[in-house]
């Protein structure tokens, strides 16, 4: 590791530890030339997934996007900011943990109201009409009959 100050290739490492997130590793290191001390982070480097959408169209994967239809789910129902940054990660792993780095928007969708459905019924209700496309009230109670079973 290149020291910032002085550019001298010699670093040491003098103490390692996970960082706050938990994905990657605080080192705090030394130069042997100007003895001047900084902190480099060390994360895995993941291979891009790729979403395929409804229509067929490909994005990268954005975590801020099912951070947000759950958001929108849970709005005004008791369930706390952890918990829904629990769920978000634990549906990621989940996205991450597929063999295939091209995962079709359904995928996530079902992982997503799985989650839900054991959360907060009306969050699974709110996000199943719109992850579903409920176009009418039948389709609606249809899923509500679901959750009542």
């Amino acid at each position: 590791m290149k020291c910032p100050f002085c550019g001298h290739e010699n670093t040491r490492v003098i103490d390692s530890r996970p960082a706050d997130d938990n994905n990657s590793i605080r080192r705090r290191r030394v130069c042997d030339e100007c003895d001047k001390r900084f902190t480099t982070y060390e994360k895995v480097e993941t291979i891009p997934i790729i979403i395929i959408k409804k229509d067929n169209n490909r994005e990268t994967y954005d975590r801020s996007k099912i951070e947000a239809g759950i958001l929108r789910a849970c709005h005004k129902r008791p369930v706390s900011a952890s918990r829904i940054s629990q769920i978000v990660d634990e549906v990621e792993t989940a996205i991450f943990s597929y063999e295939d780095k091209e995962i079709p928007s359904s995928i996530i969708g079902e992982l997503i109201m799985g989650k839900l459905k054991d959360l907060d019924a009306v969050a699974y209700v709110r996000f199943a009409s719109v992850y579903r496309e409920f176009k009418d009230v039948n389709t609606f109670m249809d899923e509500l009959k679901k959750v009542l079973k």
